[in-house]
């Protein structure tokens, strides 16, 4: 009888553990919206909805290069594997043409897809848990007054065991935090209306903030500096590598226009970022330069180096010769005299020396920045082809010391490859 009554036991503790299993991953199919119930959207709502997408970068994301905008496609490296971005159009086969709002809902809420599929924190569903009702609303009828275009991404490359959906949703209880972002009465409105748009659809953490092993981002470090598409997001915090302190006037007219003259140009992943902030109400983007402004006010204030000058005893050492380059190819834009017609910030400013990683510095040189937001404002040639590899590591090496006051830093020739084969890593 006792050991009757303990396997009674036994088995209903694995009945249940297999009840919490299934509860946990299987999520209901949604049913489809029926072709003929065409949906009308109010156009203010749709208008809204295009501002939160500009918030969210979304384009960039779910767009291929050249490919037709929301339509999908475009690769996106993990740690994991390349995940493609998915077709947000109305079309009904290949995009989400068949969905409904609480669908959508669904997906950005708690990464379900309409299917009932577990949808990759790729798409950063865990910051736009926090969106209100009334902004996934607006998202959505903005989406689908999008035109509809057939396009089938191709299929997600992600070796086992990434490439099991149902995982997903461990990965879930351990991370997703739902709920909206909760507001400071101690704080100002621009602060809180800033943490609700950097929190949530500008989801800027995704990017600026170290991820562990499993690719959550480590709460405790948020803002701490992160990457992206083989870029260092730079940190945000306290310990900001800017030798000036941004203020919120600063953050504003760099997310604006794409530049500030102390802090330079916008460059690689946040290029498009500042792009499609230009389009959004003023008010918004004043509130998110508020709210990051306040992220590093406890940061300890850095004095600028003075730049040192090329030493004559130096002839004929890879440095002098990065000096000389430096002199013929940046020296013009970088050094300009006071009044100059030149809009580039001195490199003492730059964050980018400052770094543990050359990548950024790199990648400026090697691909160049372009000129932000139409004629105006600053931008650099691309420098890949016409300087060696050896040229660009000795020379990025120069202006580390020479302006960022650093050692050298390690293996530059093996980020610069990295570069050039496109590796992320």
């Amino acid at each position: 009888m006792a050991r009757g009554r303990v396997f009674a036991a036994i088995l209903i503790a694995v009945a249940l553990g297999v009840a919490a299993v299934v509860a946990l991953v299987w999520k209901p199919r949604i049913d489809p919206v029926k072709q003929d119930q065409a949906q009308t959207f109010d156009p203010t709502t749709v208008t809204r909805g295009s501002e939160l997408a500009a918030l969210g970068n979304c384009v960039v994301c779910h767009t291929a290069s050249g490919g037709k905008s929301y339509a999908g496609g475009r690769p996106i490296p993990t740690p994991f594997g390349t995940i493609y971005s998915t077709n947000i159009t109305p079309d009904r086969d290949t995009g989400i043409g068949e969905w409904s709002e609480a669908a959508f809902r669904r997906a950005l809420r708690v990464g379900v897809d309409r299917a009932g599929e577990h949808l990759y924190p790729a798409f950063p569903y865990d910051h736009f848990t926090r969106l209100t009702d009334g902004d996934i609303r607006a998202l959505y009828a903005f989406v689908m007054t999008r035109s509809a275009v057939r396009n089938q991404p191709p299929p997600n490359q992600l070796p086992f065991p990434f490439n099991i959906r149902p995982l997903l949703a461990g990965w879930k209880l351990l991370y997703l935090r739902k709920g909206p972002v909760e507001a400071d009465t101690k704080q100002s409105a621009d602060w809180n209306r800033g943490a609700y748009l950097v929190e949530g659809i500008a989801h800027c953490g995704a990017c600026h903030t170290p991820r562990n092993a499993l690719g959550a981002e480590q709460k405790s470090r948020a803002y701490a500096g992160g990457d992206g598409e083989g870029w260092d997001a730079p940190a945000l915090d306290a310990s900001s590598p800017a030798p000036v302190p941004w203020t919120a006037d600063a953050l504003f007219a760099y997310l604006r226009s794409g530049w500030q003259h102390q802090h330079g140009a916008s460059a690689g992943p946040m290029e498009p970022v500042t792009r499609n902030l230009a389009t959004v109400s003023e008010a918004d983007v004043r509130a998110i330069a508020v709210y990051v402004a306040g992220l590093s006010r406890d940061r300890n204030t850095v004095t600028p180096p003075t730049p040192g000058k090329p030493d004559p005893a130096q002839a004929d050492t890879p440095r002098a010769t990065s000096a000389a380059i430096y002199a013929g190819a940046c020296a013009v834009c970088h050094d300009k005299p006071a009044g100059a017609a030149s809009e580039a910030t001195s490199l003492t400013l730059s964050s980018s020396l400052r770094l543990q990683r050359p990548r950024n510095a790199l990648n400026a040189i090697v691909h160049g920045i372009a000129r932000p937001l139409g004629a105006s404002g600053p931008f650099m040639p691309a420098f890949g082809t016409t300087l060696t590899d050896q040229q660009i590591a000795d020379l990025t090496n120069y202006i580390r010391a020479r302006f960022g006051g650093a050692a050298a830093w390690g293996d530059v020739q093996g980020d610069l490859q990295k570069i050039r084969n496109g590796d992320p890593s």
